[in-house]
């Protein structure tokens, strides 16, 4: 079999399972396990469609980095409970999805799944320098537009998709993409720059949509383009023109929040899919009791015993 890696967004993962499952699943003292299960589940499913052989769940260490903040302040501005002075802000989490974040962490760990994060930067970041260093093929699992960036068929490089719910998901290749938003996945940072997010609370440039922006990077190829175009006033409608050359300031810092790191330093101890050995399967068995995890392990085991 080729191998394969698998890269898990996995905060983006837990959050679908939080809401997929009802938090009516609760261990047997009374804490919700829904998205412990959920998870699992989601993790058994994605194995056993896309047959990784080495798999990764990334994390956000920083979910909102300093750097990322100091260039566009309003970066994720809606998603902080809590701003801590000279620290990473507290991300505003559902307290019963918080409480299960670390019985995931460990049923991972119990598992074989490598948890992989970096200081001062998102699971994007991490995911962003494993897709592009690896010297395999690889699936990027996220509900997450930014990762659209990576996509690359010529490294085979794709994104699963999972916007859609994990029983419709999309494989998003070259084409896919381009099909999509009328961009190839090398100008979707600057394609998404320009529009704007407010998922991520990124303002783009006031005026400009997706069909301005694909138009655009159509015309002149990627931002830099753009930008020149602009101030030299040579082939580009004038209230285009208006609303680039207004957006300027803007424009100067914003591909650097939205483009994802992909040289940072990780040390990723190996990531190949294994079976459990006994003592694994007996610390995971004592997991699965205390939480309540019933079926839920007993199926990724037994998927992990066909790898």
């Amino acid at each position: 079999m080729t191998d394969r890696l698998m890269l898990l967004d996995s905060a983006s993962l837990y959050f679908r399972a939080f809401y997929g499952v009802p938090d009516t699943v609760r261990a047997p003292d009374g804490t919700p396990v829904n998205a412990v299960r959920g998870f699992l589940d989601i993790i058994t499913r994605l194995v056993t469609t896309y047959r990784p052989t080495h798999l990764v769940a990334c994390w956000d260490d920083d979910w909102r980095p300093q750097w990322r903040v100091d260039l566009i302040p309003t970066y994720k501005t809606h998603r902080v409970a809590e701003v801590v002075a000279g620290g990473t802000d507290v991300e505003e989490v559902p307290d019963p999805l918080e409480v299960q974040v670390p019985v995931i962490r460990e049923a991972l760990g119990i598992l074989g799944i490598r948890i992989v994060g970096a200081a001062d930067h998102e699971a994007d970041d991490v995911i962003g320098t494993l897709a592009t260093t690896a010297a395999m093929s690889v699936d990027i699992v996220t509900g997450d537009r930014d990762l659209f960036q990576l996509v690359d068929d010529a490294r085979d490089v794709r994104v699963v998709y999972t916007a859609r719910g994990m029983s419709n998901l999309e494989v998003l290749t070259d084409a896919a993409v381009v099909a999509k938003y009328g961009v190839l996945p090398s100008q979707y940072a600057d394609f998404a720059t320009l529009r704007g997010d407010s998922s991520d609370g990124l303002p783009g440039v006031a005026g400009i949509g997706d069909k301005t922006a694909a138009g655009l990077l159509a015309t002149y190829g990627d931002l830099a383009g753009i930008v020149e175009a602009a101030e030299l006033g040579e082939g580009m409608a004038a209230g285009v023109r208006a609303k680039v050359l207004a957006g300027l300031p803007y424009l100067a810092v914003a591909p650097q929040v939205v483009a994802v790191v992909r040289d940072l330093p990780l040390d990723v101890p190996d990531p190949r899919l294994r079976p459990l050995d006994e003592r694994a399967k007996t610390d995971a068995a004592a997991l699965a009791e205390r939480w309540a995890l019933g079926a839920a392990m007993t199926r990724i085991i037994d998927t992990l015993d066909a790898v």
